[in-house]
């Protein structure tokens, strides 16, 4: 004979009755599982089934790729034109520089030829005709540039003489104005 069980037992037999049956059968079916909304949520969606979408054919694709041929093909003109504008603009900033440098040097040779020009014949011949220590006084109170041109005309060896007779800061000054206009490259 079976004892009589109390409530709460009978409920836990049933309870366990019930699990037993349902490892037997091989549990709950995804379509049998029970979901639970909250008050005033949505109610739960189904996953749905992913379905593979076929691949395009050949056909298609030549289609699509002739339909935008043309616009690839202007985009590809336009990149090239935007490129062709900036490299121009490089090439025109260029040009404008070595304007620029052009406009230097023919300034830096229009004042080597006046320098030279200064120093008139007559005015050399006049400083040639001194004596070494009187010229080396004379030159150091004239304009360096207007000295340096006269030194340049004057015979090497009078002009060397002259400025061993001048004062160190008057010879030197005087030595790079001449050194400057003898040279035969860019002056910078």
């Amino acid at each position: 004979m079976i004892p009589s069980l109390s409530s709460p037992e009978r409920r836990r037999a049933l309870l366990l009755a019930a699990l037993a049956a349902m490892s037997v059968s091989g549990g709950a079916r995804a379509e049998d599982t029970v979901r639970q909304v909250l008050p005033g949520a949505q109610p739960a969606v189904a996953p749905q089934q992913l379905t593979r979408e076929k691949a395009p054919d050949q056909s298609e694709i030549e289609r699509f790729c002739s339909n935008i041929a043309d616009a690839a093909r202007d985009r590809r003109y336009a990149l090239q034109a935007e490129e062709l504008k900036q490299l121009q603009a490089g090439i025109d900033q260029r040009m404008k520089a070595l304007d620029e440098k052009k406009a230097e040097y023919e300034s830096w040779l229009k004042r080597r030829e006046v320098f030279l020009a200064r120093a008139e014949d007559s005015v050399v011949k006049i400083y040639a005709g001194m004596k070494p220590d009187a010229a080396a006084e004379r030159l150091a109170i004239v304009n360096a540039d207007l000295a340096a041109a006269i030194l340049m005309k004057i015979d090497p060896r009078k002009a060397s003489v002259i400025l061993n007779e001048m004062d160190q800061k008057a010879a030197a000054t005087l030595t790079g104005i001449m050194a400057s206009a003898a040279r035969r490259v860019d002056p910078s």
